[in-house]
């Protein structure tokens, strides 16, 4: 487990899916920093108003969002070399192959569907917190 605090970006238009996964992020990583973002717009402003020593240590999308999909959101930052090395996932309640190859395609690290009870978002934070390191 890392001594320094791990920042995460968790992108979620939907409220309650936000914070029901800050929830489970929370219970595995207590000092974790979460920020929140609701659109893809403010993915891409917060990163790029991030120092480089300052980025998250993985980027979390859901799939469907305002302004610009989770897909849109990794076109435009997976061409940008100081983000190669920050896990991206999409979460998405979609198991469409389809948006999973777009996905991957345009740079994400995994592509995971949404769990539909805490137990699974508990596993699915587990997974995403071991790309941090913790």
């Amino acid at each position: 487990m890392p001594d320094n605090p791990i920042t995460i970006l968790l992108a979620d238009d939907d409220l309650e899916d936000l914070e029901l996964i800050e929830t489970a992020i929370s219970s595995l990583q207590p000092k974790a920093i979460l920020h929140t973002v609701t659109t893809g717009k403010a993915v891409i402003q917060y990163l790029s108003n991030q120092p480089d020593g300052e980025l998250p240590c993985i980027i979390i999308l859901d799939y469907n969002m305002p302004e610009l999909t989770g897909s849109q959101v990794l076109s435009i930052i997976c061409g940008q070399k100081r983000y190669d090395h920050i896990p991206k996932i999409v979460l998405s309640t979609s198991n469409a192959p389809h948006y999973l190859q777009e996905c991957l395609n345009n740079g994400a690290t995994e592509y995971l569907v949404k769990p539909n009870n805490m137990a699974g978002l508990i596993r699915l934070a587990e997974k995403m917190l071991d790309y941090c390191g913790r």
